[in-house]
This record gives structure tokens, C-alpha cells and sequence, in this order.
């Protein structure tokens, strides 16, 4: 026991000592990982660094340098002070500095030795010479000498030589010294420009040059650019010549915008010379193009633009697919240096001229034939002042095979919108005659902005924001031939403020457009012409409603009512001219190989937006007004039910019995009443399938593809190929086509399928009032409406199940009578024309029976509302029945067939005066007040409620959501309103209506 208490006691020490142990060791490891999780640092940047620091670009920090040292200009690295020698450098603080000897006070212009320097120092340390002098630390096989010396470049006739500019050997002077002056000293009266000299004796302009950069307001500003190179470009390429000086001096100008005034700035110079040259030669005949100048300007006389754009078409053609001819645009440019050194031909493939950034294919989309471009970015300020610290001219040209298939290249103008001639934006004038076109241009200017210093930062950055290329279609053309393109472009400055937090937006596009002139004359002409036909057949219309409301007087309501249907059937013009012109453009724009039709631009397309919008407006009113029309029938279910003998029935109050006739049950009537309820809003098309199937077609199979604004007709397009902008046009006339075709469709399956072999809701309407034994009295008009003949030929309806099978079985078999209302006929539907008088006695009886909704002192004090109204519900039955059975010789009816041309026109030519008059109807025309029967009207104001959506949303699966829910408004609107109207104009209690 007492070595089993001894073990135990061990082992709980060893366990505290275990923990304690295990403690320690978390405190001490659980801050280090904590602190190597931390993988915070602090932000620092070289500039942040003192004198006698370095960044260390491993460390990103500021790391002191060692003794004797200093940053260097980079400031990466570190540099002996002056007066100290290099012993070793490894870079970084790996360096040695060792002190140069008393008599050897200077340091060599490598750093690695001392010496001594009898002309005394610079601020570095290092040996200094007088002007015109050359340092000589060496001898000719490089070894050191003790005493630098420094020798004077002879400037004598014989030799003319000058020192370098790292002031370390004789170069040759500057041949406009020698000119000038016969010698390497431009002195007075001489004049020293831009590292030239020229003579004061020359022709050159006597006033003062102005170096001022033309800008936008409070942009303008003396540029140090300008200042220091303006005036010996000017004269180096006026006094000699000069083939690059010429170049940079149109550069300037060009930098200025093109732009001049009466101050003698880049752009009057320019003009000055070749003005002045006006003996020399012209480059390839060319006018504008002037022997050892660049070619900036087409001129400024008035009218001239729309000569250069629109009088010779490009003698090439451009197709679509067609191989053999051009599919591409290909375009070329010469581009210079701001000095105006050539740099070299290049084509604008790859994104020349897109400063967005994109994959290669995408940018080179934009000089695909046919394809509508449209690219927009936003990019940082550092970034452009990065990837341009100069800018890079460009003089563009189209390149083509001519007839001959020689190689050739057109000159492609440019318009440039912040030309200013004389302070005035021409070129933002919307009459071309007053344009003028420039040749010459560049992307970013970030040079020019520069003031006092050329190494500073700009003051502002002049950035090409929009650059716009358009190609114009050579009217009535077959081949497509186009005119010279012309490229629009629009400058911004931007005051260069902090280029990490500033940024510009980017456009670049290219367009293609053609003179729509013919094809809106055609329209306006086909509206005009439909439009005339749209006002005959309203007025027809209206005609056909006087004569069904029995009031031959023309009165405000008449006017109104016309106007109706004007709006209809103007709508109907509308969609006809919409419909057509976008699948004319669909059809011809994509089918075609040879180019011969072009796109409509976004600005053509807003005539036809507003065509579209008033096409829908249109139609919203036509169906607005059908709805109401619905809603507000007047509508009676006739019981043919008699009643079966006498019962015995006790009298309350009397405590006693007396027979009464036998009830007839009201059921049925509550059962057809609810039939027509539910087939208020039944469509020969399902209005979900509908919006789903055209989804699916255009989102998923890929129809929309077909509304690009390119020349392709697949379906498909690759994630990685550049997608065009959508033509509104085309995304009208695919959704319309697909709508209609779906639309069509599915009513030709329900007619022609559905309702012949699966179920036809309307014929079995009629067959449920023939065997319930109930009528259908319809006015949708005062004096004209719809009836449907349900008497049962078997005399009663109220009956058991077998009596009823075999009455069923009797008619199968023509055991008994036909159903129709005219003896030995089928005929049950009937259009009705009835007369005024038969109107007046239906109003006096329904005033009774809708009279429980009016003031308490115009009902019976005899009778509760309830009993007054089944008075009149009793009353109306027993009127219409005796009506249909020619009871009142005064009310009576004939009945007869409609006229093709009554049918055609919907109207009759027949007044019921004296009789009303039943017209045959085996087309069941009653349908005309549900929505079976306005199937058209629907079909139309749902595609184009789908249409303006997505053409203010540019999205399919927006239109599609809020079209199917506008359906389902509508919908429920028609149900519960028309169950409204039902309960109140038949007694049927709305409770029974589903």
C-alpha cells in the first residue's frame, strides 16, 4: 500500500510539472506565432527617404548609408561624399569611402580616384573646366594622371570643333554656327534658339513668337516646350529646310490643337512657310501638301469638307463574306517623334490607337467591315503619364487594291473638335461647309503642359478622350463603296493635380452610317398611305357603332368614340411600318455579301423608337378601351326551367298549409354564370409558354446575336471575341418576329389541334346551356349584342342522372329535335340588332333589378330590396322568354343571315326599326366581348409592352418579367371586375363565382 500511495504521489507531481512545463512553453511560442501571422509593415516610398538614406527596393524601407556616404540621383543606393574616393561598391551600403589626399582634393569622373584639379571643383567633387574646354584625366592608353588638365576644342576655321556636352571630347559645331557666324560662337547680332543660330539678317518673321499652348479656359499657359523649341523649328525649317525641323514644327502646331489666331504662334508659323513656299513643289500632287512640310491642313476655305468627304468614293469595295474583295479596313500610319524624327510605318492593328486596354483580338475588331465598335474605360492618370512620357504623331491612311491591284494608300482627314480659327470651334459647328479637316494627330500630350522645367511634371496633360472613326456608304450603291473615312476626335486637359487619384474616361468607337433620307420618305409615305385607310376604316367603324347604339346623332361621345378607334387602328399602322422596316434591316443588313445597306446610327433609330412608342400608346388605349367594354356588358342568363306540379307548403304566422308550385332550382343558373366567369379570360395562347419560349429563344438558343450591330448571323459568339453594341432597330424586329411567330403558332395548335380533339371551351359553353337549359341574352351595345339559344329540346333539365343519359342518347341517335332556335336547325349563337322599343321595356325591368345599389327612398316600402330585385329578376326572365317566343307581336324578331359585306365590314346595313333581327352566327362571335375574342389586340399590346421595355432596358429577361406580370395584372383586373358586373346584372350571388 504505502509503495502504491508513493506511486500516486509521483505521478501527480509529475503531472503539475508536466503543466507547468507545457504553460511556459505556450507563453513563450504563442507570441511568435502571433507575431509571425502579423504580415503588416509600414508604407514607405523612396521619396520619404532623408540624404543620407537609400530605399532598399528588397526591404521596401528606408536603410541609412554608410560613413562618408549620401543617396545617390536614383536614390536606390548610396555615393561617397565629395572628396572621397570609391575603395569597393557592391551596391547598397556596400560601399567604402576612403578620403582623397590634401593635394589631390578631386575625385575622377568615375568616383575611383582622387585628383588634383587645377581649375577647381564642382558641387560632386569633381574637376571643373571653363567653356569650350574639355576635361583630360588620362592619357591616351588610360592611365591616370596626376593633374587634370583641361584643353581648349579648337574653333579656328580649319577645324570648327566645340566641347560634347558631357564635356569630355571636341565634336564639330553645329552647322548653323558655322553659317551664321564662321565659327562654333553664335554671337550678337545673331540669334541663339533652341540650340541653333541663325542670322539676323534673315528673312524670318520680325514679330514676337508667342509659346503660349491654346487650351481650354484658364488652360492656356506659356509652355516651356514651346519656348525653348518654337522659334529654331520655325526657322531651322523656314531658313534651311530642315526636313525634321519642318516635322517639329508642324508637331507644335498640332500639340496646339491646329489651331491659330493673329498671335504668331506653332500654327501661324507653319501657315507662314507654306504660304511662303508656295514655288516648291506640291508631294504626289497634292495642293494642301507642300515640298518639306508635313501635311497638317486641307485648307480653310469655306464648303471644302463636304467636297473631301463626300465627292470621290475609295476607287475599292468592301463586302461582308465575299473573299475575294475587302472584309477588313486596313489602316496604316506614318508616325514621328515630337522631334519629328520618322519613326516608322505601322498599321492600326494591335490598339494604336485604344488606349483601353482589351486582348488583341477585341481591339482589332474595330476594323472588321460592317462592325458597329463602341470601347470605354477609365484609366489612371500615373498610368498614361507612365506609358507616354512623349507623344507620338500619327499621320493615318487607308490602305487598298485598286482595280489595277496595285497597293495604294488614301489619306484619311481628321476633324478635330478643339480646332479654334480665330477663337471659334468650327468644327463643333453641325454644318459641315464649315469645317476644317487636319491631317495629323497623337493620343497624349503630356510635354507640351510642362512650364519653367522640362523635367518637372506637367502642369496638364492634354489626353485624346473620344476618338470616333466613320465610314459613309456611297449612296444607291451595289459593291459597297464608301467615301474616305474621317476620324473625329476630342481633346481633354487635365490639370495634373495628384496622378495616383485622378483618372480620365476613354472612348474610342467606329460607325458606320448612309444617307437614310430615302428610307424615312418611304416610311412617312407608307404612314401617310395607311394612316388615310386607318381614318376610312374608324369612320366605318363608328358608323357601325351608331346604328348597334340606335342614335343617329353626331355628338361629342361620337367624336370621341371615332378617335377610339382611330387610335387602334393608327396603332395597327404603327406596328405594320415598325414591324416592316426592322425586318427589312435584319434581313438585308445580314444577309447581304456584297454591301449595299447599312445600320441606321443610334441618333437615325430615334424616329423609329418613337414610332414604336406610339404604337404602343396606341394600342395600350385600344385595349384599355376593349377591357372597359367588356366589363360593362349587360348580360342575363334566361331559364327555360318550369316548374314540376304542387307541393304542400306551411304558412308562416298561420299555423296551416296550402299548395304551391314546385321551385325550380336555381343551381344551374349559378352553374353556367360560373362557366362564363371562368371563360371571361381564356387566350388561344398560354401567356407563361409564351414568355418562357421567347426567353429561351433569345437568350438561350441565341437570337439575340442576330440584333449586333456586325455582320454576322451565328447565333454563338465566343467569350473571348469582341461583342458590338445592340441596334434597337434589330432587337425590335428579332423580338417582334419571335413573338409573333410563337404567338401564331400556338393559336393555329389550339384551333386547329387543341380545340378539335382535346377541349373547346366556347362550343362547350353553348352545349352546358343546352343541357342546363339556360339561354344567353348578351348586349354589348344599347341595341346590339349576342344571344345564345340554350332551351333544352327535351322540355326540362331538372332531372336524375338516368333520365338525363337518356336524353342525351335520344339526341345522339336523332331521336328527337335539333337544339337549334329555328325548328330543324342547329343554329344557336346569334348576332341580335334589337329594336328601341324591345330596349326601352329591357331598361325599364333591369332599372328594377339593379335598383338595390340605388338611394333608400326609391325602393318599395312594401317589399325589402332583396324581394323587389327578385321581382325583377323574375320579370326579366319571363320578358326575354316570351320574347324569344314571339309573344309581343310589337317586340317581335326575324331572323336571318348576314351579307358577306356585312360580315366583312362588321356592321349591318339594316336598321331594327319596327322588328329586331337575329342574324345567323356560326362563328360564335360572342366571344368578341371575352378575351378569346381579342386574341389579336392582345397579342399585339403585350409584344409591344415587351418591345419598349426592353428598348428602355436593353434587357430581354426584364421585359419578359414585367410583361408576363402586366398579364397577370390585367388578368385579375378582368376576372374581378367582371365577376362585379356579372353578380350585379344576373342576381347571382358573386360568393358562387370562381
Amino acid at each position: 500500500m504505502e509503495t502504491l500511495g508513493g506511486a500516486r504521489a509521483a505521478m501527480a507531481a509529475w503531472s503539475v510539472l508536466t503543466a507547468k512545463a507545457l504553460t511556459a512553453f505556450l507563453m513563450l511560442v504563442l507570441p511568435r506565432v502571433s507575431q509571425a501571422l502579423t504580415f503588416s509593415l509600414p508604407f514607405q516610398q523612396p521619396e520619404t527617404c532623408s540624404h543620407n538614406q537609400y530605399f532598399d527596393i528588397s526591404a521596401l524601407s528606408c536603410v541609412s548609408c554608410g560613413a562618408n556616404q549620401k543617396q545617390d540621383a536614383r536614390g536606390t543606393s548610396c555615393v561617397c561624399l565629395p572628396g572621397f574616393q570609391m575603395i569597393s561598391n557592391n551596391g547598397g551600403p556596400a560601399i567604402i569611402c576612403k578620403k582623397c589626399p590634401e593635394n589631390m582634393n578631386g575625385v575622377t569622373e568615375d568616383g575611383w580616384n582622387c585628383i588634383s584639379c587645377p581649375s577647381g571643383l564642382t558641387a560632386e567633387g569633381k574637376c571643373h573646366c571653363p567653356a569650350g574646354h574639355i576635361l583630360v584625366e588620362r592619357d591616351v592608353n588610360g592611365s591616370l594622371l596626376s593633374q587634370a588638365t583641361c584643353e581648349l576644342c579648337d574653333g579656328n576655321e580649319n577645324s570648327f570643333t566645340t566641347a560634347s556636352a558631357l564635356g569630355n571630347t571636341c565634336v564639330r559645331c553645329e552647322p548653323t554656327f558655322i553659317n551664321a557666324s564662321r565659327s562654333c560662337e553664335c554671337s550678337e547680332p545673331n540669334i541663339l534658339t533652341g540650340g541653333l543660330c541663325f542670322s539676323s539678317s534673315g528673312s524670318f518673321p520680325p514679330r514676337v513668337i508667342s509659346a503660349a499652348r491654346q487650351g481650354e479656359p484658364g488652360m492656356s499657359f506659356i509652355s516651356e516646350w514651346f519656348a525653348k523649341y518654337l522659334q529654331s523649328a520655325a526657322a531651322a525649317c523656314w531658313v534651311y529646310a530642315n526636313l525634321t525641323s519642318c516635322q517639329a514644327l508642324g508637331n507644335m502646331c498640332v500639340m496646339n490643337m491646329n489651331s491659330y489666331d493673329s498671335a504668331l504662334d506653332a500654327c501661324r508659323l507653319f501657315q507662314f512657310i507654306f504660304e511662303n513656299t508656295a514655288g516648291l513643289s506640291t508631294v504626289h500632287s497634292i495642293s494642301f501638301w507642300r515640298q518639306n512640310l508635313p501635311w497638317l491642313f486641307y485648307g480653310d476655305q469655306s464648303g471644302l469638307a463636304p467636297q473631301i468627304l463626300n465627292s470621290r468614293p475609295l476607287p475599292t469595295n468592301f463586302s461582308f463574306k465575299r473573299q475575294s474583295q475587302n472584309t477588313e479596313l486596313k489602316f496604316v500610319a506614318a508616325s514621328y517623334d515630337i522631334r519629328g524624327n520618322f519613326l516608322k510605318w505601322q498599321t492600326l492593328e494591335g490598339g494604336v490607337l485604344q488606349l483601353c486596354p482589351d486582348t488583341e483580338a477585341r481591339l482589332n475588331a474595330a476594323y472588321s467591315f460592317g462592325t458597329t465598335y463602341q470601347q470605354n474605360c477609365e484609366i489612371s492618370l500615373s498610368k498614361i503619364l507612365t506609358d507616354f512620357p512623349t507623344p507620338i504623331f500619327y499621320d493615318i491612311y487607308l490602305e487598298y487594291i485598286d482595280e489595277n491591284q496595285q497597293q495604294n494608300i488614301w489619306a484619311v482627314p481628321v476633324l478635330n473638335l478643339n480646332l479654334q480659327h480665330y477663337k471659334m470651334f468650327v468644327n463643333q459647328d453641325s454644318s459641315s461647309g464649315k469645317w476644317l479637316l487636319t491631317r495629323r494627330i497623337f493620343l497624349v500630350d503630356a510635354v507640351s503642359g510642362q512650364e519653367n522645367d522640362l523635367g518637372n511634371q506637367p502642369r496638364v496633360i492634354r489626353i485624346a478622350t473620344q476618338i470616333s472613326l466613320s465610314i459613309h456608304l456611297v449612296p444607291d450603291t451595289k459593291n459597297g463603296n464608301i467615301y474616305p473615312p474621317l476620324i473625329t476626335i476630342a481633346y481633354s486637359d487635365i490639370d495634373v493635380k495628384d496622378p495616383y487619384r485622378q483618372s480620365v474616361k476613354i472612348s474610342f468607337s467606329v460607325k458606320y452610317e448612309m444617307d437614310q433620307r430615302e428610307a424615312f420618305v418611304q416610311t412617312d409615305i407608307a404612314l401617310g398611305v395607311l394612316g388615310g385607310l386607318a381614318v376610312l376604316s374608324s369612320l366605318l367603324k363608328t358608323a357601325g357603332w351608331k346604328r348597334r347604339i340606335g342614335s343617329p346623332m353626331i355628338d361629342l361621345q361620337t367624336v370621341m368614340k371615332f378617335f377610339v378607334y382611330y387610335a387602334g387602328d393608327l396603332a395597327n399602322v404603327f406596328f405594320v411600318v415598325t414591324v416592316g422596316t426592322g425586318l427589312y434591316w435584319l434581313i438585308f443588313f445580314k444577309a447581304q455579301k456584297s454591301v449595299s445597306v447599312l445600320l441606321p446610327l443610334a441618333a437615325q433609330e430615334e424616329r423609329f423608337v418613337t414610332y414604336v412608342g406610339c404604337a404602343f400608346a396606341l394600342k395600350a388605349l385600344q385595349f384599355l378601351h376593349k377591357l372597359i367594354s367588356q366589363i360593362t356588358i349587360d348580360i342575363f342568363f334566361i331559364d327555360w326551367e318550369r316548374p314540376k306540379g304542387k307541393v304542400l307548403k306551411a304558412v308562416e304566422g298561420e299555423g296551416g298549409v296550402r299548395t304551391a308550385t314546385v321551385p325550380v332550382s336555381i343551381w344551374r343558373t349559378y352553374f353556367v354564370a360560373n362557366e362564363w366567369n371562368e371563360i371571361q379570360t381564356v387566350r388561344k395562347i398560354n401567356p407563361l409558354f409564351q414568355v418562357l419560349t421567347i426567353l429561351f429563344f433569345l437568350e438561350i438558343v441565341g437570337f439575340k446575336n442576330l440584333a449586333l450591330m456586325d455582320s454576322s448571323s451565328s447565333l454563338s459568339r465566343s467569350p473571348s471575341s469582341y461583342i458590338p453594341p445592340y441596334s434597337r432597330i434589330l432587337r425590335y424586329a428579332v423580338s417582334t418576329a419571335l413573338w409573333l411567330v410563337i404567338g401564331v403558332t400556338q393559336m393555329v395548335f389550339f384551333v386547329g389541334f387543341y380545340e378539335r380533339f382535346v377541349e373547346d371551351k366556347i362550343r362547350q359553353f353553348v352545349d352546358l346551356c343546352s343541357v342546363s337549359n339556360i339561354s344567353v341574352f348578351l348586349l354589348s351595345y344599347k341595341c346590339f349584342g349576342y344571344y345564345i339559344h340554350g332551351r333544352s329540346i327535351h322540355g326540362h333539365a331538372d332531372t336524375n342522372m338516368e333520365e338525363m343519359n337518356i336524353n342525351l342518347k335520344r339526341e345522339a341517335e336523332n331521336l328527337c329535335s335539333q337544339r337549334g332556335l329555328v325548328p330543324n336547325t342547329d343554329g344557336q349563337t346569334f348576332q341580335i340588332a334589337v329594336s328601341s322599343q324591345m330596349r326601352q321595356h329591357y331598361d325599364r325591368i333591369h332599372e328594377t333589378l339593379t335598383r338595390k345599389n340605388g338611394p333608400a327612398r326609391l325602393l318599395s316600402s312594401s317589399a325589402s330590396t332583396f324581394e323587389q330585385s327578385i321581382k325583377a329578376y323574375h320579370a326579366m326572365n319571363k320578358f326575354l322568354g316570351s320574347f324569344i317566343d314571339h309573344v309581343h307581336k310589337e317586340m317581335d324578331y326575324i331572323i336571318k343571315d348576314k351579307l358577306l359585306l356585312e360580315r366583312i365590314l362588321g356592321m349591318e346595313f339594316m336598321e331594327p326599326v319596327e322588328k329586331s333581327i337575329f342574324y345567323n352566327d356560326a362563328s360564335y362571335s360572342f366571344s368578341s366581348v371575352l378575351y378569346y375574342g381579342s386574341e389579336a389586340t392582345l397579342l399585339i399590346f403585350e409584344l409591344l409592352f415587351f418591345c419598349v421595355v426592353d428598348l428602355a432596358c436593353q434587357n430581354f429577361i426584364v421585359a419578359a418579367f414585367l410583361t408576363y406580370l402586366q398579364q397577370e395584372i390585367f388578368r385579375f383586373i378582368r376576372n374581378t371586375v367582371g365577376q362585379k358586373n356579372l353578380a350585379s346584372k344576373t342576381l347571382v350571388d358573386q360568393r358562387f363565382l370562381i
